[in-house]
């Protein structure tokens, strides 16, 4: 082995893998958040449009200038300052330039930029850009040492650690982004809310998230929309930095012949592809969850226009819409996710107060850097000024030492105790230079050079001069950006949280007849079609049926278990097909150790009478035991030990229970209250067990009860009628041994 293979084993350090790779994974971490996905709160941008509107500055592709290549653009961009991918930076520069991406475009695309259909921008030797006038605003300053500058990656060229910004760009723009652990998204604004904003923060510092929410009552999509949220949670939002908006599509009705109508969808929201909106309807017509459309046609050019046609003309609008809302991309909800680099480069979740103030500061210390940059640019000419002014006074002194000596310069210093930047100055001089004319301007640019730096001294010294400075500065970009301008009025309608429009499940769902089928173990399922027997379905091995009533795909099934609790299900959500279907259970929250008692069809304006097992019940609303959970609702109050036994529909003037001792009790139902919730009264008292079953039945008509070949009626039944409460005779010969009438079986 040779002396340098021995040095470099030497070299080697053991480190434990775990330490190893966490300082590691730790370092990519922290690059990932400040140098791609988190933007800074000051100019509001990552370091990739950053370096992009420094590289197309620095090739003068300001507005007035003409357009270059943007392969030029994107080769200087990652030739000089961001070595990564050409793909990625095309990707990001074609963004800035897309009007339906970015609320105010920073830049200027020519050729192909992608559209809103989400087709792609043509490649970057096709097409050209320059910067907008908003774009401008983010850099200026940037020559006047208004922020730091670093080397770039290989050390041979500067770049910008952030840019002047004198707009609030992270707020107008937006950003998203996902670093490691943690995310951003902040949805566009408008700006000359947010001016608006700054202003009344300016004035008050401490103005309440409140006041700055009624000055930027919420985002400003570029393409549009509604936006339809709850002030409160909008307010929310704003307060902690998270939340989320929902913003709705515009639409209007045009009226058609013989009353027909069309529905016309002219704005979409924010970041929805108008092509995928299109196919997701057309795939929905198609599977025929969207009963109440006959079709949809794209008639958009440079404008958007979907078409929607209603199935028939009687179907309101507003219902039609709210299905297309609840089941399309028409209806999206907006994060709001403020978790941006602050001025310590350090990532945190900021509310709308904490950004409007962080640009404040920003713009302050703008300011100052700027202020100084302009002093020492005015000393240094004053200084120049002073020097030249001497010389005009003493010209002809100047003039002779410049022409006899060999040594002017230090002459001059010594002679009129001048610094040597002024002597150079002199020395300088052109001889058309030395008219009148040029002393009276020179003695005029001081005087200016000297009210200047007063002025800005002042600056630097007060306060209320900087705040005054920067609300005029605010007002200059309100200007040209503002509402009065075609780019800063709003686009996206500020509205209200929609009322809740009740769309009839019949007309939501196709409307099919079907069998519910559930098994003694709780698997439960449904067959197309009302069958007429039960005879051929088939059950997991150890299993058999239990509950079979038909139904339509837009009935709500009703479940009641021995814990009191009513549970819904929707019809058309049972699984189906050929199979066993699914555990109940897996569809509500049913404990294992309770049970099924009652399973049927929701009827409305109907009632049911409920019973528990010590005998006690009443009759309750079928509309009042609908649940909209998967927890059910309680109606039933059962004591320890006592669980519900028995659930039967109202269709009559009398009720029969049975006991577990196989005794019945007939007693008129008036005398059974109707309530919401509660134990209920004393059906039938027993000296051993409890109850069996309830039902209820026309008296002149006899008592009904299921047998396996149908339905057997009792008329001699005078014996059994008694009062409630009271324990009952023996059921008469071929009443069921399981002391059931069989109600839901």
């Amino acid at each position: 082995m040779s002396k340098t293979d021995q040095t470099k084993i030497s070299r080697i350090e053991e480190v434990v893998f775990d330490d190893a790779l966490g300082e590691r994974y730790l370092a990519y971490a922290l690059s990932t958040i400040t140098s791609r996905s988190l933007p800074d709160v000051r100019d509001g941008l990552k370091p990739v449009h950053r370096r992009l509107l420094f590289a197309m500055r620095q090739l003068r592709l300001d507005p007035e200038s003409g357009f270059k290549k943007c392969a030029r653009v994107v080769g200087d961009v990652i030739g000089k300052y961001h070595p990564h991918g050409d793909v990625a930076v095309y990707d990001a520069l074609v963004r800035l330039a897309q009007d339906f991406a970015v609320r105010y475009p920073l830049v200027e695309g020519q050729g192909n930029f992608g559209n809103i259909d989400g087709d792609n921008a043509a490649a970057m030797r096709y097409t050209e850009a320059r910067l907008t006038e908003y774009a401008i605003a983010i850099l200026d300053g940037i020559d006047d040492d208004a922020v730091d500058f670093r080397q770039n990656y290989d050390g041979s060229e500067d770049e910008p650690v952030l840019l002047p910004s004198s707009v609030p760009n992270l707020l107008c723009n937006g950003a998203a982004g996902i670093a490691v652990g943690m995310a951003t998204s902040i949805p566009p604004h408008n700006l000359d809310e947010i001016c608006t904003a700054l202003l009344h923060l300016l004035k008050f510092p401490n103005a309440s998230i409140a006041k700055l929410v009624a000055l930027v009552p919420g985002p400003d999509f570029p393409t549009g929309g509604i936006l339809v949220e709850d002030r409160s949670i909008v307010e929310e939002a704003y307060a902690s930095g998270r939340g989320s908006f929902r913003v709705r599509a515009k639409w209007r009705v045009e009226k058609l012949s013989h009353g027909q109508y069309e529905i016309i969808i002219y704005e979409i929201p924010y970041q929805v592809q108008k092509s995928r909106i299109v196919e997701k309807i057309a795939d929905l017509l198609n599977a025929k969850k969207l009963s109440l459309v006959g079709d949809i046609r794209d008639e958009s050019a440079d404008d958007i226009r979907l078409i929607l046609e209603p199935r028939n003309r009687s179907i309101k609008p507003e219902v039609l819409m709210e299905q297309v809302f609840r089941n399309t991309e028409l209806e999206a909800r907006i994060s709001l996710n403020m978790n941006v680099l602050d001025l310590n480069m350090t990532p945190q979740v900021m509310n709308l107060r904490d950004v409007l103030r962080s640009f404040l500061e920003h713009r302050e210390e703008v300011l100052v850097r700027r202020s100084k940059h302009r002093l020492a640019k005015i000393g240094h000419r004053l200084e120049v000024l002073e020097g030249l002014l001497i010389a005009y006074l003493n010209l002809d002194e100047v003039i002779r030492i410049i022409r006899e000596k060999d040594e002017p310069k230090a002459i001059i210093m010594n002679t009129w105790d001048l610094s040597e930047v002024q002597a150079e100055a002199i020395l300088n001089m052109r001889l058309r230079a030395l008219r009148r004319l040029e002393e009276v301007a020179i003695k005029r640019e001081h005087g200016s050079l000297t009210s200047e730096k007063t002025r800005l001294n002042k600056l630097l010294k007060n306060k209320k001069e900087r705040v005054a400075t920067i609300s005029g500065q605010i007002n200059e970009i309100r200007k040209k950006f503002g509402k009065k301008t075609n780019i800063g009025v709003r686009r996206t309608e500020i509205g209200r949280a929609p009322d809740e429009v009740n769309v009839p499940l019949d007309i939501l769902v196709e409307r099919e007849p079907i069998t519910i089928i559930c098994s003694q173990k709780g698997w439960i399922r449904s067959a197309k079609g009302h069958l007429a027997g039960t005879k051929d379905l088939k059950f997991k091995d150890g299993d058999r049926g239990r509950f079979v009533c038909h139904a339509q795909t837009v009935d709500k099934i009703l479940i009641f278990a021995t814990n009191g609790r009513f549970y819904t299900l929707s019809a058309n959500k049972l699984p189906g097909g050929r199979g066993h279907g699914e555990p109940v259970r897996l569809m509500i929250d049913l404990p294992n150790d309770q049970d099924i008692v009652a399973l049927f069809v929701h009827r409305p304006n109907e009632k049911v009478v409920v019973a528990s097992s010590d005998g006690k019940g009443f009759v309750v609303s079928e509309d009042d035991v609908v649940a909209h959970t998967k927890n059910g609702k309680q109606v039933l109050n059962l004591g320890k030990g006592v669980e519900a036994q028995a659930c039967a529909p109202v269709a009559g003037d009398t009720l029969a229970a049975v006991g577990e001792n196989r005794k019945i009790v007939i007693f008129p139902l008036r005398d059974l209250p109707e309530m919401t919730r509660g134990r209920g009264v004393k059906l039938q008292s027993y000296k051993d067990g409890g109850l069996a079953d309830v039902t209820t039945f026309i008296l002149s008509d006899g008592l009904p009860w299921k047998t396996g070949i149908g339905v057997r009626t009792e008329t001699d039944i005078e014996a059994y009628i008694g009062k409630r409460s009271q324990a009952g005779r023996i059921a008469m010969r071929g009443f069921p041994r399981n002391n059931r009438f069989g109600n839901y079986e």
